[in-house]
């Protein structure tokens, strides 16, 4: 084995952090993306497969094309190449255990757990298989369960394509425990020998038992190629018939008599979990084919590690029952070993036949049709085995297929197809597919202890509604964070599904007692015999009376945590604003009340002195009135008033003028004189200071002098 490579830095990019698993054929680290800043998987090929051209080369070729699988249950490969002498695979980093680890801790796993891996499992080889590329490594140890309970499928790596150029070898390249018999003779593979390694693995999952074992790898592949399995029943009484007898088919020696596809062996899955009926297509099993194969190669081997991927010499299946292990069950009788073999050549021969007519009509259609065209006919909606039969039939081929998700079209049935229905083709072209794989599902993602902000954010990003729910107490959330939600984080949900989040309103704490319309020192001794501190704030109101509670926050009847504060709001009964009195000469005004309350009234008495009558009322904001005897009454009061009142003399009293005349003579040498009577109208007669003389008329006149009358 290479030495521990903690510490080393691949290519001046991958840190390797530690080394997280051992394998037959490679080491697995934990390393860091210096450029990404990623953590990420290194698996690192073991020296002496280093050394092998034959397998560096395989491992180059294939590892590119493993790099290509896009499917939620493939372990993604990010990279590839080499550092010096030391040849690795960069993969995605998948926390969890892998399936193997689950069986040795638990042993049988549920039935219907064992299904849906089973499922999950098949649409990531399906997606293999449609890029032409065969696993050959299946087993618990390379499928990873993550935190969530789906699973991905690693080690692509050791895949090979079918249409690879690398020169077949007679040495077999896998697990011995889980590899399909055909694999363990070398023979040419197809998805079917994936499809029975899964068959193995879901024995072992649904019983905790290997379905063939041995003290080496030859005498485990030998099994394989030679002897039937016990049924999963008879070791498990618990397992559903329907799910045994998917199991048996898919591990049926003749590859032939296995599920056509890892989508058919899905649907057949997906019918079990959903409680419908089972249908095999009439699934038997047949005894080991017997196939002269390649002798032993020089390829590098190894000591047989239980589990380990290996390089071991490919199975000669004619060796029979004696080089078996004396606990060997014998399946076929010396008597009737000689007919199966004439049988079978006859089934050969005929399959020839038949194989050599299909060429030769086939050729002969290809001739008569080279160059004719024809309306490509519609298959969406199909499923796939129809879509692909109606191709056929109409003389055209299928092209890719590729799958989508859809939420309008169902699983495995065709979306959209290239070219579209109508158009016109050469014969023979291909139509390309898009296959619907459902309503692609999301994993519901742990809301606990978010905000509600980033509740609605971490959902909207995996492509799901949201909605507030009622908020809950909770004695271990803190308040307005996430406390509940609905469905439950990791639930598995068609995208676009609305996921609930309830808020925490804290601990449930204690009832609050209603106080409003209590006085003050009422309330205030009730809240606080209840546990709660009390804060009291003031404010005026016409409805309550003065000193009694008109609201208070947390309402009544509702819970609080012990100690916490409750606010009063405290009437301090109606506003009342001050009135006041500008009052001129000529009377005195007296208002009613020096205050009156907001939206009520005051009445101002009035006295004008006599020869006097009120001129003018009018208050601060402009607004005048009129007297209604001697009072004037304001309304709806809003404000503070001030209220200004004049008199004027009345007609009486401005008719007593008189008027009088003034004659004399200026001189500037002083002499005067005066005659007559002043202010009563009579005459003066006289030399004034300046010298002149006249008239003057005196009219009684009144001033006002304004006073404040409280």
């Amino acid at each position: 084995m290479a030495g521990n490579m903690t510490g080393r830095l691949l290519n001046n990019r991958y840190q390797v952090t530690e080394r997280i698993g051992v394998g037959g054929m490679a080491e697995v680290y934990q390393a860091q993306d210096t450029v990404l800043g990623r953590v990420v998987a290194v698996k690192v090929m073991l020296p002496q497969y280093a050394e092998d051209q034959t397998f560096t080369t395989r491992f180059k070729h294939e590892a590119a094309a493993a790099a290509n699988l896009q499917s939620p249950y493939i372990v993604n490969v990010y990279d590839w190449g080499h550092d010096g002498e030391t040849y690795y695979i960069v993969m995605e980093y998948v926390r969890g255990s892998d399936l193997k680890t689950a069986i040795q801790q638990r042993g049988a796993i549920n039935q219907r757990k064992v299904a849906e891996i089973g499922s999950q499992v098949c649409q990531a080889l399906s997606v293999a298989h449609n890029l032409d590329i065969i696993h050959r490594d299946i087993k618990p140890q390379n499928i990873m369960i993550q935190p969530d309970g789906n699973v991905k499928v690693m080690d692509f790596g050791i895949a090979r394509a079918k249409n690879s150029l690398m020169a077949k070898t007679s040495s077999v390249l896998g697990t011995a425990h889980y590899i399909s018999p055909e694999q363990a003779q070398g023979k040419e593979l197809t998805p079917a020998s994936d499809i029975y390694s899964l068959g193995v693995v879901l024995y072992e999952s649904a019983t905790g038992q290997l379905p063939f074992d041995g003290p080496d790898a030859v005498s485990v592949a030998m099994k394989q190629v030679q002897e039937q399995p016990v049924p999963p029943r008879q070791i498990n009484p618990q397992i559903d018939p329907s799910l045994e007898a998917i199991i048996m088919k898919a591990m049926a020696k003749n590859p032939a008599e296995r599920f056509s596809t890892a989508l058919e062996m899905r649907r057949s899955l997906n019918d079990y979990l959903a409680g419908r009926p089972v249908s095999l297509g009439g699934a038997g099993f047949t005894s080991a084919e017997t196939a002269v194969v390649p002798p032993m190669s020089n390829a590098p081997t190894q000591a047989f590690t239980p589990g380990s991927t290996s390089v071991m010499p490919a199975i000669d299946p004619t060796q029979t029952a004696t080089k078996m292990s004396p606990n060997t069950p014998r399946n076929f009788s010396s008597a009737n070993t000689a007919p199966k073999k004439n049988t079978k050549r006859n089934v050969i021969i005929a399959l020839c036949l038949i194989a050599a007519i299909a060429i030769i009509a086939g050729i002969a259609f290809a001739s008569a049709n080279s160059g004719k065209q024809a309306s490509v006919p519609d298959v969406t909606n199909m499923s796939l085995t129809d879509a692909q039969n109606a191709i056929t039939s109409a003389g055209f081929q299928v092209g890719n297929v590729e799958y989508v998700y859809s939420e309008s079209v169902d699983e495995n049935n065709v979306v959209s197809q290239d070219p579209k229905a109508g158009t016109s083709r050469t014969l023979g072209s291909k139509i390309n597919l898009s296959v619907s794989q459902g309503t692609e599902q999301v994993t519901v993602p742990d809301l606990s202890g978010m905000t509600a902000s980033e509740a609605r954010q971490a959902l909207t990003k995996l492509g799901l509604q949201y909605q507030a729910g009622d908020a809950v107490y909770s004695d271990s959330v803190a308040e307005n964070q996430v406390a509940q939600q609905d469905p439950a984080a990791g639930t598995k949900v068609a995208k676009g599904t609305t996921v609930t989040y309830n808020l925490s309103a804290g601990k449930e704490g204690t009832t609050v007692p209603s106080v409003v319309g209590m006085s003050e020192a009422t309330a205030r001794s009730t809240l606080q015999n209840a546990g709660f501190s009390v804060q009291v704030e003031y404010q005026n109101s016409s409805s309550v009376s003065k000193g009694n509670v008109i609201s208070q926050s947390p309402s009544g009847s509702s819970r609080a945590a012990k100690g916490a504060t409750v606010t009063l709001q405290v009437s301090q009964g109606a506003k009342s604003y001050t009135v006041s009195v500008n009052a001129g000469d000529g009377g005195n005004v007296y208002p009613g009340s020096a205050t009156v309350e907001s939206g009520g009234s005051v009445t101002f008495t009035i006295s004008p002195s006599s020869g006097y009558q009120v001129s003018t009322i009018r208050d601060t904001a402009g607004h005048t009135y009129s007297p209604s005897g001697n009072s004037v009454t304001v309304s709806n009061v809003t404000s503070d008033l001030s209220l200004t009142v004049l008199f004027t003399p009345t007609q009486s009293s401005s008719s007593n003028n008189s008027t009088g005349s003034n004659s004399g003579n200026s001189s500037n040498n002083g002499d005067s004189g005066n005659s007559g009577n002043s202010s009563n109208g009579g005459s003066s007669n006289g030399n004034s200071s300046t010298g002149g003389s006249g008239n003057s008329t005196a009219n009684s006149t009144f001033s006002l002098s304004t006073r404040t009358v409280h």
